[in-house]
């Protein structure tokens, strides 16, 4: 948990890119028993990457992904550690 999760109860998931802020708020619910207030989202796309070796250049670039930061109701805690 960073600083910001702790005082405004707010995570952060990588969701797949086609789904939407309601499908990602009704899975959260679902699977942690909290309450959503809000869902923000953001696309990254590729970086390139390049890397110098032996046998030449390489080249390839990361992968694309969607990321949904999910803000919960107050009093709602989402405790990932507890099955460990």
């Amino acid at each position: 948990m960073t600083a910001v999760s702790e005082k405004m109860a707010r995570y952060g998931f990588r969701v797949q890119p086609e789904a939407n802020k309601l499908e990602i708020a009704k899975e959260v619910e679902r699977l942690y028993n909290v309450t959503v207030v809000s869902v923000n989202t953001a696309n990254y796309r590729p970086k390139n990457k390049n890397r110098y070796t032996k046998g030449g250049l390489i080249k390839g670039k990361t992968s694309a992904f969607k990321k949904a930061v999910v803000t919960l109701k107050e009093g709602d805690v989402i405790d990932f550690y507890s099955n460990l």
